[in-house]
């Protein structure tokens, strides 16, 4: 890792003056450093500073794993605040709007991680690891990085659909057999508007116009009630599921499996740290420890990697990653689009 180049940033680096103008730039200048014996720095820094307030919408049972890890090899303990993606981007919003700061590090999807960086709650670093991680899931501005991978796949219950007739691209979706057996997120429009850019709009809302009109598909909130519902075989395949999610049931000894349709989509969950961090060594220690050390243990999670240097399961398979900068109106667009698929009722 890289540290510090000035002495006497090093001394500056143990903050208390939370909230004023001088610790904003005295913290800037401490993320942005660049030398070899930055991480060294910030441990012994971050063991005096003793925890860190981590904000995520990572898995309840995954979040602790990573803070066990973290707290084992460094001797500091971290806070966890969990709630969903949208509370999330909230609650960091409005505290910073009342100059409150109290998070250290965030971690939640990409789009949102996005806002919070326009909002000018998040400090740019800079940090040997973006090296390792894929140049694609990577904001250009260094405002957060990619913690984990999502890929959106398609599941199906093993004991109702046979493999042999797993459908090959989303023209497959018109044969009448599909009706009556497809299911979807509710607000996986960041899927939809993925689809779009590659299927182009006018063909592939068309497409999928056709696809609900004559099939239908059931609607569901929330990833892991769609993925549990197709474990129980009420929706025998759902096309937006997390990979991670089936991988997870399949190896408890649910009847599932995943496969996917071209093109892939991924998404990626960021990790930034605050502008104003409570606890800067902590909060810049950890913000790494997620990048590098922390992949291991998101592989044992089933989890995909964003680092170059971590085996992925779709090795081979080309994933289109949505781009969290589009521009509203994009956005807006083609989530507007999906809404309306989502009120069509199948013939």
């Amino acid at each position: 890792m890289r540290a510090l180049t000035l002495c006497g940033l090093l001394a500056a680096a143990v903050f208390t003056m939370a909230g004023t103008e001088s610790f904003a730039q005295s913290f800037a200048d401490l993320a942005q450093a660049d030398s070899p014996t930055r991480h060294q720095k910030l441990v012994e820094a971050a063991r005096k500073e003793g925890t860190l307030t981590f904000y995520t919408s990572i898995a309840e049972k995954d979040g602790p794993v990573l803070a066990a890890d973290f707290e084992k090899r460094y001797g500091v303990k971290v806070n966890i605040w969990r709630a969903s993606t949208t509370k999330v981007l909230q609650r960091v919003i409005v505290e910073s709007q009342a100059n409150r700061w109290d998070f250290d590090a965030v971690d939640i999807s990409a789009p949102e991680m996005e806002a919070l960086y326009r909002e000018k709650t998040l400090q740019e670093v800079k940090s040997a690891f973006h090296a390792d991680l894929f140049p694609e899931t990577m904001p250009k501005h260094r405002g957060w990085a990619p913690q984990f991978l999502s890929v959106f796949v398609q599941s199906y219950n093993t004991n109702l659909v046979k493999k042999a007739d797993l459908p090959k691209s989303y023209e497959d979706l018109l044969d009448p057999k599909w009706k009556g057996k497809l299911g979807v997120e509710a607000k996986d429009n960041e899927w939809y508007c993925g689809l779009m850019k590659h299927l182009g709009e006018d063909k592939g809302s068309k497409l999928f116009k056709e696809i609900v009109s004559k099939n239908g598909w059931s609607v569901r909130t929330g990833h892991s009630l769609l993925n549990n519902m197709v474990v129980s075989g009420e929706v025998p395949l759902a096309l937006t599921v997390y990979s991670y999610m089936t991988e997870q049931a399949k190896q408890k000894g649910a009847p599932v499996d995943w496969f996917v349709i071209d093109p892939v989509i991924g998404r990626s969950n960021g990790i930034g740290v605050s502008r104003k961090p409570p606890h800067p060594n902590a909060a810049l220690l950890f913000y790494e420890y997620m990048i590098s050390d922390a992949q291991p243990l998101i592989i044992k999670m089933n989890y995909l990697s964003p680092s170059r240097k971590v085996e992925s399961p779709l090795k081979g398979v080309k994933i289109r990653y949505i781009d969290p900068s589009a521009t509203l109106d994009d956005v807006e667009r083609c989530t507007k689009s999906f809404e309306e698929l989502l009120k069509i009722q199948a013939k």
